[in-house]
């Protein structure tokens, strides 16, 4: 089964000010992403509130981004849902417009507590779409479901064919590093953290992976792995240290799903508000972020629309 080279974009779900998906900016959106050097996007996911929007809107953004992708560009369909009949409804319509790959993490309701309880539930979702990479999205902190990584590989090695690896989101190095040589590497590890490329690269992992902060720092974090490839590590680790930067000031603005929702406006690329129960940042707080920005030369190496 393929590996993924190179940085996965998490995108935002573009909406117009009423809350109602926009489909309108995808294709400058998918022509932006590919110009800053990243290689495809996984949709719907927490980025993207894919929990927050209807069977019908996760569909019909699928097919948006089929339609607007550049040719080589890889387009990743998160399914996940609390309903499994919805999950494996989105997992057979990613197939059938074609998409690259389908991706779930555990739902956060109810919440998964064991090992086999979480390979049944991919086990369901990637039986609806055999054709594809399933990858299994681990994010605990959204979800609760802290569960070994290393024994959910044991488990589904050899029972469902189609399970591609892990989107890894998650601070432990150490354990997503013992995935990545299981087996010799037998899974795809998607490295999910923006802020631990280096460290993850310097293990032998980070080949691919799918983040969020590329969404408008893409060049910085590509970068990361080229300098990292050209044998530069001064140059990978100021990167590195600049890209938490970055992430050190979304954090003053709930996290990267608000804030860096913000700086797409900021960049020239107006994305809408977020959905409720997210509190939108005020006009203030887009200031304040702004100069907070200006102040470490962010829009000197943005991404460039």
């Amino acid at each position: 089964m393929e590996k993924i080279i190179g940085l996965i974009d998490a995108p935002f779900t573009p909406m117009h000010q009423n809350g109602d998906i926009n489909l309108e900016p995808i294709p400058a959106y998918a022509a932006m992403l590919q110009k800053n050097g990243l290689k495809g996007v996984f949709i719907n996911g927490s980025s993207g509130e894919g929990y927050m929007l209807t069977t019908e809107e996760r569909m019909a953004l699928a097919e948006a981004w089929m339609k607007a992708k550049p040719e080589g560009f890889k387009v990743i369909v998160h399914v996940g849902s609390c309903c499994l009949r919805e999950s494996k409804k989105l997992a057979a319509h990613a197939a059938e417009i074609g998409a690259w790959g389908i991706g779930s993490m555990a739902p956060p309701f109810p919440k998964i507590g064991r090992i086999e309880e979480l390979v049944k539930y991919c086990e369901e979702i990637a039986s609806a779409a055999p054709e594809l990479p399933f990858y299994y999205y681990h994010i605990p902190a959204f979800n609760g479901a802290f569960l070994p990584m290393l024994d959910l590989l044991k488990a589904v090695d050899g029972r469902i064919p189609n399970f591609a690896g892990i989107k890894y989101t998650f601070e432990s190095l150490y354990e997503y590093n013992q995935c990545r040589l299981y087996k010799n590497g037998k899974f795809d590890m998607l490295h999910g953290q923006d802020e631990t490329i280096l460290p993850s690269l310097a293990q032998g992992g980070a080949q691919g992976g799918i983040g969020g902060t590329t969404n408008y720092n893409g060049r910085e974090l590509v970068g990361i792995i080229d300098a990292w490839s050209r044998g530069d590590l001064e140059t990978a680790r100021e990167k590195q240290n600049f890209s938490q930067e970055v992430i050190n000031v979304i954090c003053n603005y709930r996290g990267n799903i608000v804030g860096g929702k913000r700086i797409m406006k900021l960049i020239g690329f107006d994305l809408g508000p977020n959905r409720v129960p997210f509190r939108n940042m005020t006009d203030d707080e887009e200031r304040s972020m702004k100069a907070e920005l200006e102040a470490i030369g962010f829009f000197e190496r943005c991404n460039e629309i």
